[in-house]
């Protein structure tokens, strides 16, 4: 007989052992010879040194489908003890679970065109309206590379532009100062992360949030790199941004040229940066319209209403597109 503490890391101990500790009762009683206690993330064990290893080996299987899936059931954990692959282990597309294990993959065909050239080249601009997904997919594609380790952080930036109204003065440090910019960051984090997790995340700095003037003098290595409404960038801005990569890292540029807030008669960065690189190696334009808007029914129809009126007016120099171009583009 031998003695074994096992350590439950980087998941939820509480979402493995079950409301009242339903599923570590299955656990047990699908190892009767093992004694088994938990307490907090320690999981202590005694018993057959051969029956043992067995049990650890299965213990860390539900750890990673855990972590992978961010929920865990009875049916989940039968199948795994008893060798079989889970439901979720056989769905197809997937990027990754969210927090109620819900799936998040590719609902329309420009979002599964971000997802390939994700994994075809290592420069994404991923260009259109509102509600089509493109910072929450990209959000989902860095936390999966996270996941499986295929990159040591993520780093979400933005520019700290106000969307048409003066804020004014902003109390508390910088960090609360420059929080209300970052929250959309934050929400899609928040739908994939559990709270305590993404909150050891941020203060260990895997997961970095911050405005883009603090990305000067950088270099961006081993990290999924994601620049969030960058039509609000300016020509500077920008080529400080993308020149800030470094080796083995991803970077996704998202924006809406309908929406630019800078100062009229200021050229947007985006626009110039796509016109530029467009026919660079290795860099994928993606571009998204109204059919693939995921919200409610109504911004669809709003985006297209818009559309029409910016079609019929001549286009202000804000570095705005009017000409209603959509096609993708992969170099």
């Amino acid at each position: 007989m031998i003695e074994r503490h096992i350590v439950l890391e980087d998941i939820d101990p509480v979402v493995l052992y079950g409301a009242g500790n339903a599923y570590l009762q299955i656990i047990k009683a699908l190892y009767p010879k093992l004694r088994i206690v938990a307490r907090d993330n320690v999981i202590r064990v005694l018993g057959d040194e051969e029956l043992m290893a067995n049990f650890e080996d299965n213990i860390e299987k539900l750890r990673k489908h855990v972590l992978k899936y961010n929920s865990i059931n009875e049916e989940d954990i039968i199948d795994i003890i008893k060798g079989r692959k889970t439901k979720e282990d056989t769905a197809k597309d997937v990027v990754v679970y969210n927090i109620s294990g819900k799936p998040i993959k590719s609902r329309s065909e420009n979002q599964q065109q971000l997802i390939n050239a994700y994994e075809t080249t290592d420069m994404i601009f991923a260009i259109g309206p509102a509600g089509t997904g493109k910072t929450y997919l990209s959000i989902a594609l860095a936390v999966k590379a996270l996941k499986e380790k295929q990159a040591k952080k993520i780093i979400l930036s933005r520019p700290a532009v106000e969307a048409g109204e003066k804020l004014g003065f902003l109390p508390g440090d910088m960090k609360e100062k420059i929080d209300p910019y970052l929250q959309p960051l934050y929400d899609a984090l928040e739908d994939m992360l559990p709270a305590v997790k993404l909150q050891d995340m941020i203060e260990k700095h895997i997961i970095q949030i911050a405005p883009l003037a603090f990305m000067r003098g950088r270099t961006l290595s081993d990290a999924v790199v994601i620049l969030d409404e960058a039509q609000n960038t300016t020509t500077a801005q920008i080529r400080m941004f993308l020149t800030r990569m470094g080796w083995n890292t991803k970077m996704i540029i998202t924006g809406d040229l309908t929406q630019v807030d800078l100062p009229r008669g200021t050229t947007s960065g985006l626009r110039e940066a796509i016109d530029i690189l467009k026919d660079v190696e290795g860099i994928s334009i993606v571009r998204m319209n109204e059919k693939d808007i995921v919200r409610h029914k109504l911004v669809t129809r709003i985006v297209k209403a818009y559309k029409e009126a910016d079609k019929a007016r001549p286009a202000e120099a804000d570095g705005m597109r009017t000409d209603g171009k959509e096609e993708n583009q992969t170099r």
